[in-house]
């Protein structure tokens, strides 16, 4: 098994490295605004990951990565 600090060290470069600016800042607007009125603690981790999926999944549907 993968190390979780490793998995998420690999999707953090992936995330900034291969997805498109456009979506990245989808992802920011839509998370921004939770992540900063809201002490980490009490944060929905599995919520802002599902919206950040969704997100992605509908920006890069049937577009090639770069």
């Amino acid at each position: 098994m993968i190390p979780i600090e490793v998995e998420n060290r690999i999707a953090n470069y992936f995330f900034h490295r291969y997805l498109p600016e456009e979506v990245m800042i989808k992802i920011v607007d839509r998370l921004l605004t939770p992540c900063t009125r809201t002490d980490e603690e009490d944060l929905d981790i599995d919520e802002l990951v599902s919206w950040a999926i969704e997100i992605i999944d509908e920006q890069l549907e049937d577009k090639p990565l770069r």
